[in-house]
């Protein structure tokens, strides 16, 4: 039996798939609201796979796919997003992330990604996959891409309206580094302050109202 800590802010969210993961013969062993509880539990709960939500409280889903990995390298880790851009797939990807599935997908679709993941395949959702594909061919005009991993991350907590205080608290940062790299966001995309960089962010679909 394939087992599962579950990964998202919204209780009910995670009493949805674990009801669905269940009804395909699927174990949760652990339930975590933030990146910070799953970075915590799961050294106790040693899921096969870990499903993820990106947009949380906290550090976030992106800073604990990287953080888990650092834990432990060969954790597999299947992010879920309700985003539909092409910068977050490609980020997770490139953190080690081996799923990647939009939340608007078909129930069955979880299902799926899990058991892909816990066979250490590599799984993205049809919809993500054909939009990473048109990235190759056309190239991505998104400003984030110009962004390195570090920055996004500061970026992206920027643009929800996080302090510098609170983000060097959740990437575990001194604030000096967070506002070095706060310089470079706002010259790299060409914003003068914190609500500019929340209207790149918005108008980009990377963050959600």
């Amino acid at each position: 039996m394939t087992r599962v800590m579950l990964v998202d802010d919204h209780a009910l969210v995670r009493m949805g798939f674990r009801m669905l993961l269940a009804g395909a013969g699927v174990e949760v062993v652990a339930e975590c609201g933030s990146g910070e509880e799953a970075c915590a539990d799961y050294p106790r709960a040693r899921p096969d796979v870990v499903v993820m939500d990106l947009a949380m409280p906290g550090m976030g889903g992106l800073e604990a796919v990287r953080r888990l990995l650092a834990q432990d390298p060969r954790a597999r880790i299947l992010v879920l997003s309700a985003h539909e851009d092409t910068a977050h797939p490609q980020r997770v990807l490139r953190a080690g992330a081996l799923g990647f599935l939009g939340k608007r997908g078909a129930p069955e679709a979880l299902i799926e990604a899990v058991a892909a993941v816990a066979r250490g395949e590599a799984y993205v959702d049809g919809q993500t996959a054909r939009a990473l594909a048109m990235v190759q061919v056309k190239g991505d005009p998104s400003p984030a891409e110009a962004l390195s991993e570090r920055e996004f991350s500061v970026f992206l907590q920027l643009a929800r309206g996080r302090s510098v205080a609170e983000i060097a608290d959740n990437l575990k940062l001194s604030t000096s580094t967070v506002g070095t790299h706060l310089y470079h966001v706002k010259q790299k995309l060409g914003a003068g302050n914190q609500s500019e960089l929340t209207l790149v962010a918005l108008q980009w679909g990377l963050i959600q109202v």
